[in-house]
């Protein structure tokens, strides 16, 4: 028996783009279903993440129009993951298998064949890696390269030059499902659910329409959420400096009576100033990145669900789920 497929895509302000999407998608699950990889049940899945223009008004329309399209409109916006997660979870009702993607058309559609082929090999988790990045500036290249450094280095499962192209399982997606943090990056999440997994090289293209939704400052602060959210070695790193400027401390003290004992009392204000610079600084960041982490309890104490769905159609009469369920 041939497995229902639900590809999930995250929309945000995507009116440039939204159609050719759509058109786009329904040749390629046509495409599928003809080769047999998929049951003529699939459905492409559209989640407004609280878009201001009209993708909400699209969507409606490309459900009327055909039923391959089903959509799901957030109660506001909620961020790309949390988008994301909102549409996972209900491919999770009646589907086995689905698919994430962004809706710029940067990912290769094409790439979805061989998914569906390591799936059909066992595999449960299949991730879309980048061949290269020449569509990327240099900036965004290097610092790209330093996030998945960085985060190897800190002992972060992740795969590298992996965004949220992904094929998941139905028992890879409940097994997400029991991951209940408020600060999400799947990216990390994926790996930890287990089973076994592959990965599927393919060229990502240019944006066909529209501005990125990934500026230098959400890029920034989705890296600190990563790291932050997998990883205390930032906390660790803070107990290492502080032993070592103890030691330092020490020496000077040393340092400071042998020169008393010998006379020299006169002292210099270049060190004192830099001494009193370089300590406040290490502490003004200390407390930042411990107030990192303690912004994250908090926000994981309050339990707050992490999407409220508005709207869901779909010509199957399932109700929306919810972020508890």
């Amino acid at each position: 028996m041939t497995d229902k497929l639900m590809v999930v895509i995250p929309c945000y302000n995507e009116e440039e783009v939204l159609p050719e999407t759509a058109r786009r998608l329904t040749e390629k699950m046509a495409a599928l279903t003809q080769r047999g990889l998929i049951a003529p049940e699939s459905r492409v899945l559209l989640v407004d993440d609280g878009s201001r223009d009209r993708t909400w008004e699209l969507i409606e329309g490309l459900h009327k129009q055909n039923p391959l399209f089903e959509g799901v409109k957030l109660s506001r916006n909620r961020g790309h993951q949390n988008a994301l997660l909102a549409g996972l979870m209900t491919a999770r009702n009646g589907f086995d298998v689905s698919i994430s993607m962004d809706a710029d058309l940067q990912d290769d559609m094409d790439a979805m064949d061989r998914f569906l082929e390591k799936y059909r090999e066992g595999c449960e988790v299949v991730y879309g890696v980048r061949r290269k990045r020449d569509t990327d500036t240099a900036f965004k290249r290097g610092t790209a390269l330093m996030f998945y450094r960085l985060m190897r280095a800190l002992g972060v499962d992740i795969t590298f030059n992996h965004a949220d192209y992904r094929l998941m399982s139905n028992r890879a997606l409940d097994a997400l499902s029991e991951f209940g943090e408020v600060n999400l990056f799947l990216r990390g999440l994926a790996p930890l659910v287990g089973f076994q997994s592959d990965t599927v090289v393919y060229d990502r293209s240019e944006r066909f329409a529209g501005e990125s939704k990934y500026p230098f400052k959400k890029m920034l602060a989705f890296a600190i959420d990563g790291i932050t959210s997998f990883s205390v070695k930032p906390l660790r790193l803070i107990t290492t400096v502080g032993l070592v400027i103890f030691v330092v401390s020490m020496l000077m003290l040393l340092y400071t009576l042998v020169r008393w004992a010998a006379g020299h009392t006169v002292t210099g204000w270049t060190s004192t100033l830099a001494s009193i610079w370089m300590i406040g600084g290490i502490q003004l960041l200390s407390l930042g990145v411990i107030g990192e982490y303690v912004g994250k309890i908090y926000n994981e104490t309050k339990r707050r669900p992490r999407f409220i769905i508005d709207r869901y159609l779909n010509q199957r009469g399932d109700p929306p789920v919810t972020d508890r369920a």
